[in-house]
């Protein structure tokens, strides 16, 4: 089955590529929104493309690649007390919670700005180029997903 291609978003003062770089690999724990997990959970694949994006950053944008190294497992953050998002009606037994795990690919030498995405033809349908459009995972097309991938690779 070919991979599928997503976004997906960080803000940079939590973590960013450049950690990603350092680290190789990282869990994405910590999604609460119930539409982002569910496609973490349902959809995402070992070997699936992923634009890392900058959220609430100057300026937000695509960073660079990574890709899914671990398919979607429980979230134990969420049934660990005191952590940041810990979540009461999880449990080890009944998980509300999933994450997965990215690794590293590639960084790009400059930000793909969400400016740039807005102004670049073949991305109107873009999910984050669309008002309003807060979910921290997203679908991104095949096509959509190249055509970042030469943005990207163009401020070389």
């Amino acid at each position: 089955m070919a991979p599928h291609h997503w976004l997906m978003k960080c803000e940079p003062s939590a973590y960013d590529i450049a950690d990603l770089e350092r680290d190789g690999r990282t869990s994405w724990e910590g999604v609460r929104n119930y539409q982002a997990r569910n496609l973490m959970r349902d959809q995402m694949q070992l070997g699936d493309k992923v634009l890392f994006y900058a959220s609430n950053a100057t300026p937000s944008g695509v960073t660079g690649l990574a890709e899914i190294v671990r398919a979607a497992y429980p979230d134990g953050t969420a049934w660990t007390r005191g952590h940041d998002y810990y979540d009461a009606a999880s449990s080890e037994a009944e998980p509300t919670w999933f994450m997965v795990d990215i690794g590293f690919v590639e960084r790009f030498s400059a930000t793909v700005s969400l400016d740039l995405l807005k102004r670049t033809p073949g991305l109107e349908e873009m999910v984050v180029t669309r008002k309003g459009s807060r979910l921290s995972v997203q679908p991104v097309s095949r096509t959509e997903y190249d055509i970042v991938v030469r943005l990207g690779r163009a401020a070389r």
